[in-house]
């Protein structure tokens, strides 16, 4: 299967072909609504997930009447308290590697399935669950395997999304 990559954000493009370094930043580019900006050059660090600014995207999503409708269930609330917020990102590093960071998903669009795992409920909520719907929310391609540090983005906006509906 060929994948054709349409160009619908021209000025990205653009602004990533001014860029030669080809390190991630995870600064927030408000500009053009990113919260994943490869232009920058900055050094990545996982341990420093918490300098994502998710405002505009957790905004956008809450427009969305499909991704707004996900929450919690007490079955959830109840599982994360047993183990752990640790763990729930270990889980969302695996389930990430597996099912999204691929180049080529065979069942691509149905792979997460819409309830049984915290996760997977936040996959829907922020739009991690496809590469379809990853590219539509998060302007990051599919086609390609996701880098390491896409991976680890995708993981933050999960455990974001998480951490502010646990409480």
């Amino acid at each position: 299967m060929k994948y054709v990559e349409l160009n619908l954000f021209p000025e990205e493009e653009e602004e990533t072909q001014k860029s030669s370094n080809s390190k991630w930043n995870k600064k927030y580019n408000s500009d053009k609504g990113n919260e994943y900006n490869s232009d920058k050059g900055n050094e990545y660090s996982s341990d420093e997930s918490n300098e994502y600014d998710f405002t505009n995207l957790f905004e956008r999503l809450s427009k969305s009447a499909f991704r707004s409708r996900f929450h919690l269930s007490q079955k959830d609330m109840e599982y994360i308290a047993e183990k752990g917020l640790a763990t729930i990102r270990k889980h969302a590093e695996d389930f990430v590697a597996k099912r999204l960071a691929p180049a080529i998903i065979p069942n691509d669009g149905k792979q997460t399935p819409m309830r049984g795992h915290p996760v997977f409920i936040a996959q829907h909520a922020t739009g991690c669950c496809c590469r379809g719907c990853f590219f539509k929310w998060h302007h990051i391609p599919a086609g390609r395997q996701l880098t390491r540090e896409e991976q680890q983005y995708a993981v933050a906006v999960l455990m974001a999304w998480i951490e502010k509906h646990y409480s």
